[in-house]
């Protein structure tokens, strides 16, 4: 094994990926709730700009443990995929906030206990969306995505707010509950390609 500063300069394509060069993108699930969160900006969607952090998601194949003269052998199980969350940074209209409270509000109404028109509880067009997680290179090209499918907002955390909080400005989580995701390595994906190392959309 080579121990030259060198090879691993080579081995480091680009420089290593930056953890600050993302992007996520929201597909609401109808026009209702969307409302002036996804006014355009620059050709980009509000929320692309105010959502400033996330994860590339994980992913988790569980273990069955079946017991054979005091070993254990262990076979494979079903995949779990965790909750995933977004930190998003508040602007002063409260555009990607307020989608997002009407976004739980459609799925149940506070006041009415209800689901908004449009919204059936039985079935999950009408109340998810799919969400892409974006690593971005250093020249902005996108190099690897995840299609986060069938997701839906669980919880829009609290706003700490106070006479202390000076040089700040604010921001919130907000945690989804989906069904799976997919990539472009991932023999189920469809909807991405890559091609000299930048991943292509072919919805």
């Amino acid at each position: 094994m080579s121990l030259r500063i060198d090879d691993f300069k080579t081995a480091l394509v680009g420089g290593g990926a930056r953890a600050n060069l993302m992007r996520v993108n929201v597909t609401w699930p109808n026009a209702d709730i969307q409302g002036d969160a996804n006014f355009n900006f620059g050709g980009d969607a509000l929320h692309s700009f105010m959502i400033k952090g996330a994860q590339l998601p994980a992913r988790t194949i569980n273990s069955i443990q079946v017991p054979f003269r005091g070993r254990e052998l262990k076979v494979t199980g079903d995949t779990a995929f965790e909750d995933w969350t977004i930190t998003v940074t508040n602007d002063n209209n409260f555009a990607v906030r307020n989608a997002f409270e009407r976004w739980q509000d459609a799925i149940n109404s506070a006041a009415s206990n209800i689901s908004a028109r449009g919204v059936n509880a039985d079935t999950f067009n009408s109340y998810t969306a799919n969400l892409e997680v974006e690593q971005l290179g250093r020249n902005g090209d996108v190099i690897k995505r995840y299609v986060i499918n069938g997701a839906w907002p669980t919880t829009v955390d609290a706003i700490e707010v106070g006479f202390d909080n000076a040089d700040t400005i604010e921001d919130f989580g907000v945690t989804f509950a989906y069904q799976w995701w997919e990539s472009d390595t991932t023999s189920s994906a469809t909807s991405n390609r890559v091609t000299a190392g930048v991943v292509t959309p072919t919805l």
